[in-house]
């Protein structure tokens, strides 16, 4: 379980920007805005609506948990709201004159588009699958890691995670970024420089 939610998060990556800044982010966030709307609707005499008259700035506060939920709604809401749409708006300018060579000619449907992206690959599921398979195996797994899967699946998911954050991959559809990093994540077995190497041993290695 541990794992499968650890190539899950590593997994988001592959989203764009704005959904990545929403999971690091606006999750926290909502969750320290809901515990203080809570909270504050508990203490107030007014419930639910008394905090959401403080929170909106209609109503001044009149005690302490009321002024965590004015501050959230001074500073957090015009902020969080002016911050993604500045973002969203400048993004789309910057990009209305430009497609992606692999994007020529697609179309793009709606269920394409909300399609989350799929999890990092579990390495033990490659097993058997095929002879190229199990050459990547015997070279990540045994030969680079000592026969620690453990260890081959977490420098997998790092190796694949960092490679999702390159500008080459930025403009690619979300599954096809995790295809295209995972593809070049096993390339690297091949290099001459990296033949039976870990690079995420290699570069901690250098860089301790």
């Amino acid at each position: 379980m541990a794992v499968w939610i650890r190539r899950t998060f590593r997994s988001r990556k592959a989203l764009s920007g704005v959904t990545q800044w929403f999971i690091d982010w606006g999750v926290p966030i909502a969750l320290v805005t809901g515990f203080v709307w809570v909270f504050g609707a508990r203490r107030s005499e007014k419930g639910w609506s008394g905090i959401y008259r403080v929170f909106t700035l209609i109503d001044r506060p009149v005690h302490i948990s009321s002024w965590g939920a004015s501050i959230l709604g001074w500073l957090l809401v015009p902020a969080l709201i002016g911050g993604v749409a500045g973002h969203v708006i400048a993004a789309r300018m910057q990009r209305v004159k430009e497609i992606a060579s692999n994007h020529l000619f697609q179309r793009r449907g709606l269920r394409r588009r909300l399609k989350p992206p799929g999890k990092i690959t579990f390495l033990e599921s490659l097993h058997l699958k095929s002879a190229e398979d199990e050459e990547f195996l015997k070279r990540f797994v045994q030969r680079a890691h000592f026969g620690d899967w453990k260890k081959a699946q977490n420098h997998w998911e790092i190796l694949v995670r960092d490679v999702l954050c390159t500008v080459e991959l930025a403009e690619l559809d979300r599954n096809e970024a995790l295809d295209s990093a995972e593809s070049f994540a096993r390339a690297v077995m091949w290099m001459t420089g990296y033949q039976d190497k870990c690079l995420v041993c290699t570069v901690r290695a250098a860089n301790p």
